[in-house]
């Protein structure tokens, strides 16, 4: 019933090392998958049976789609996980196309655009330094703050571009309107130039339907710099 991936020794069972490899195919942080973890293994000895790892994928799924990692969330209609590896019979593949609109709007990204030339970046970069009081502003949580930062330094170089900062202020925006932070980047949010041709499993939501109606215009929100003149 699983994957040879997952069990290699055809036991019926996952190992934790197995699950961990597999399961980080996903995209999701280590603390999330640690939680993940946690809640499929209910008996704590770092084995899952075929029901405690088909609620791992579930929770995985979960966390895809931006719902919180709890058992409360598995009667929750969700698409199935997505894994970057499609040799697994688990998973549809597909890829993501560049022709995929980006979700940051083009009036919006001239705004973004305005306040990270007001930080003055270096090289076309912003460090987290000067993007940490801008975020702060926000007043969100530090936690939704840290995992905006997580999914806006998309090539893990701890700055953030031109591009890579609109993903962030759109993000905050997100959760400024009480839309949930998806725990990893959905490919209408990859900016196009850093989309690269591999290939992602299954079809995957863009952004949910509310987000789409409510960014036709910004929020008249203070996190702005101080010494940005745009206002709202």
């Amino acid at each position: 019933f699983l994957s040879p991936q997952v069990d290699s020794a055809n036991a019926g069972r996952v190992l934790a090392s197995d699950a961990a490899v597999f399961l980080k195919k996903s995209g999701l942080t280590d603390l999330i998958l640690g939680k993940i973890w946690d809640l499929a293994d209910t008996d704590g000895k770092g084995i899952l049976n075929k029901q405690e790892f088909f609620v791992a994928l579930r929770l995985v799924a979960c966390a895809q789609n931006g719902l919180d990692v709890s058992l409360s969330s598995l009667n929750l209609p969700v698409p199935p996980p997505r894994f970057t590896d499609t040799s697994s019979p688990l998973l549809l593949s597909g890829t993501v196309s560049s022709d995929v609109p980006w979700a940051v709007k083009l009036e919006d990204k001239a705004k973004y655009d305005a306040i990270f030339d007001s930080l003055n970046p270096v090289n076309g970069l912003l460090s987290g330094d000067k993007v940490k009081p801008v975020l702060l502003n926000s007043k969100l949580p530090v936690d939704i703050l840290g995992r905006v930062w997580e999914l806006s330094d998309i090539d893990h170089d701890g700055m953030l571009d031109r591009d890579e900062f609109a993903v962030a202020m759109f993000l905050v925006y997100c959760a400024l309107e009480k839309e949930p932070v998806p725990m990893s980047l959905p490919a209408a949010l990859v900016p196009p130039s850093k989309r690269k041709p591999i290939s992602v499993p299954g079809a995957m939501p863009l952004i949910p339907s509310s987000t789409k109606e409510s960014h036709q215009s910004l929020p008249p929100v203070g996190i702005l710099a101080a010494k940005t003149p745009l206002t709202q």
